[in-house]
């Protein structure tokens, strides 16, 4: 939402009037916000100062979108969806920093969401897995009611204080690490044909591609990472690519996985969750390179969903393997739901309910 200025006014004096946090005021805008603000300027500012803004002599309106909040995000999304509705959550939370950490094979690009900009550096991701999809739509509902408590000026989520989490915590928030695969489960062959004569042969010629979990190339990203990559490559059944399970010809080959494994590299994470279906189970341990905290910090997200927490599987290759691994910071793997993959959508209240907690504990925690 965009105001302008009717008069001169300091920062402090017109968060206080928006009754917005300074901070969120700040990060909404791309231009400097010190001393004296002069009228005429124009600001980004959340849509929960609507209100506010109608009623005030000292700001007035110069453009707002008429977005229902509650019809936002509960929803599956393709990757065209998924865009749209990135947009219109910058344009109503203006906070939220938008870039793009890579592109899918087919070109589309891979969003990264970052909100707040404090010390503590936390990275989320879903739908690796193609036929996972629903992730990202309960990630996304997790992150609207998160930046719409900020903008609220809410006070307290499950007992911690919202603002201080958001100053105390950088969250980074990538939705959909595999958009070319969840566009082929929700949507179908591509239009672009370059692919069609294979992508019907990995899937023993049939057009129904719901079940598919790898990316366009018949790749699973999730076993694309190096770490007893051999051990996955020399074991698992497929051995060309597939519509699920095939490891690739050495780590790292994907775009998709190339793009998190710059993004780790990049920005130096303290912990990352990384969601899946299905199986309400939590793993966060890997051949005992976890740190301690690591327990401390799944037990909480075991006590707020009654998820499981499992600290062994015999599985390697994947990312969260890697960055314990390597980097030996907490990583989990988080399975939501109970079912066959893919979920279906009517199971998105009961996986959002159980799981929100998760959320916000890796934010506090």
């Amino acid at each position: 939402m965009i105001i302008r200025l009717n008069k001169s006014i300091s920062l402090t004096d017109l968060s206080t009037h928006l009754q917005l946090d300074s901070q969120l005021l700040y990060e909404s805008n791309d231009v400097e916000l010190r001393g004296e603000i002069e009228a005429n300027t124009q600001l980004n500012i959340p849509v929960n100062c609507l209100s506010i803004v109608e009623n005030s002599d000292i700001v007035e309106l110069v453009g707002y979108d008429k977005i229902k909040p509650e019809s936002m995000m509960k929803k599956p999304y393709d990757s065209n969806e998924l865009e749209k509705e990135i947009e219109k959550l910058i344009f109503m939370y203006p906070f939220i920093k938008k870039d793009i950490v890579g592109y899918s094979v087919l070109g589309k690009p891979i969003y990264q969401l970052t909100i707040g900009n404090g010390p503590k550096k936390i990275h989320m991701n879903g739908s690796f897995h193609a036929n996972e999809w629903i992730t990202t739509s309960v990630m996304m509902y997790w992150l609207h009611e998160y930046v719409d408590a900020l903008g609220n000026g809410s006070t307290s989520i499950n007992g911690h204080d919202v603002q201080s989490i958001y100053k105390e915590t950088t969250l980074s928030f990538v939705p959909m690490v595999n958009p070319d695969g969840v566009d082929l489960v929700l949507n179908g062959l591509p239009h672009d044909n370059t692919y069609e004569a294979g992508l019907l042969q990995m899937n023993d010629l049939s057009i129904d591609f719901s079940q598919w979990k790898a990316n366009i190339r018949g790749i699973d990203l999730n076993n694309q990472y190096p770490v007893n990559w051999d051990i996955e490559k020399a074991r698992k059944t497929p051995k060309t690519p597939a519509p699920r399970d095939y490891p690739g010809d050495a780590p790292l080959t994907e775009p998709e996985a190339i793009a998190l494994s710059n993004l780790v590299k990049k920005q130096h994470f303290d912990r990352v969750l990384a969601f899946h279906t299905q199986g309400e189970e939590i793993y966060w341990g890997y051949l005992r390179k976890e740190p301690e905290e690591a327990e401390a910090i799944v037990r909480e997200f075991e006590r707020l969903s009654g998820y499981k927490a499992v600290r062994d599987i015999d599985s390697h290759a994947g990312f969260r393997d890697w960055f314990v691994h390597d980097y030996r910071k907490p990583g989990y793997t988080i399975e939501l739901g109970n079912g066959v993959n893919p979920l279906p959508f009517d199971q998105f209240d009961d996986i959002y309910k159980k799981s929100k907690g998760i959320f916000y504990a890796a934010l506090y925690m």
